[in-house]
Parts: structure tokens; C-alpha cells; sequence
């Protein structure tokens, strides 16, 4: 399975599809329209080996609601998460078994040579 899970208001992640091309047989979920389910996020979790590693504490959200002054389960990273699209980190790409999240050099990097190996 290839996919990619992304924001299409973001300008990170636009840029970021781009540089992935050409995205052939590459499923792309736009988390603001078609919201992450619970199945979904527990499978990138087990991949990732935690919920805090696709949690982004730089969303808008993070600070206000107080949570960095909180000490977060990761109960509580997976119910913000479903929540709110906003506290996933992205873009998530998926490739067979293999999980790449956020929008480093390297990972974006890695997961294109991923899609295209």
C-alpha cells in the first residue's frame, strides 16, 4: 500500500507532493476532508511506535489549549489527533510497511526514494 496523508491548505505540504512526483498508484487522503479514523491512526502508530511521533506540538492548537504545559499520555496524543486534523504531523507517507512522518529533508528524502525504489 502506498499512501500519503496530507493537508491541502498547507504550503509544506503542496510542495512537498511535488517533490514526491510522479505519485502513480500513491493514495492521497486529505485529512481536513476525509478525517482520520481510528483504525488509521492506531495502524500509523504501530508502525511509528508511538502516537507522540505523529502528534505535531507546532500546531496553532498546541499552544492554545495549554497542552504544552500538560504532561500527555499517549491516550491523549491518539484523542487529540482524532480530534483535530491539525495535530497530525505531515505529511504522513506510507509505503508498504515502511512510515515516514513530517516534512524533513531527510524523511521527505527517504520516502521519496521509498515510492520510487
Amino acid at each position: 500500500m502506498k499512501k500519503i496523508y496530507h493537508l491541502g491548505s498547507c504550503s509544506t505540504c503542496i510542495r512537498i507532493l511535488k517533490e514526491l512526483q510522479p505519485l502513480d498508484g500513491v493514495v492521497l487522503q486529505e485529512i481536513k476532508t476525509e478525517a482520520i479514523t481510528k483504525e488509521q491512526i492506531e495502524e500509523m502508530a504501530a508502525m511509528s511506535g508511538s502516537y507522540e511521533s505523529l502528534f505535531s506540538k507546532r500546531a496553532m492548537l498546541f499552544r492554545q489549549r495549554g497542552l504544552h504545559e500538560q504532561k500527555l499520555s499517549e491516550d491523549d496524543y491518539k484523542n487529540l489527533i482524532l480530534d483535530h486534523y491539525t495535530f497530525l504531523k505531515r505529511p504522513v507517507t506510507i509505503v508498504d510497511q515502511q512510515i515516514f512522518v513530517g516534512n524533513s529533508k531527510k524523511i521527505v528524502q527517504a520516502a521519496k526514494e521509498a515510492l520510487h525504489s
